[in-house]
């Protein structure tokens, strides 16, 4: 995967997790609470000021009940469609 592919794909699976956690109405302390990670941390995150771990995006991914391979297949599918 080319290292543009690869950024894009990865930004995109923060935007999906900040969406999904929007779109059940839980702020960043319900879902640091759920997580194990700080507020902070999922703040940073989500605003693009920190590249997440995997460790970080299984445990946001744990944190809001998604299953992290959706997620990831719904990144590289969007991904692929911007081409």
């Amino acid at each position: 995967m080319a290292e543009k592919t690869h950024q894009a794909v990865c930004a995109c699976i923060v935007r999906l997790l900040r969406n999904e956690r929007e779109q059940q109405g839980l702020s960043r302390y319900a879902v640091a609470g759920r997580s194990g990670l700080s507020e902070q941390m999922i703040g940073y995150v989500e605003r693009g000021l920190r590249r997440p771990s995997l460790e970080t995006v299984v445990r946001l991914a744990a944190g809001l009940d998604v299953d992290l391979g959706d997620i990831i297949k719904r990144a590289n599918t969007l991904v692929a469609r911007a081409k």
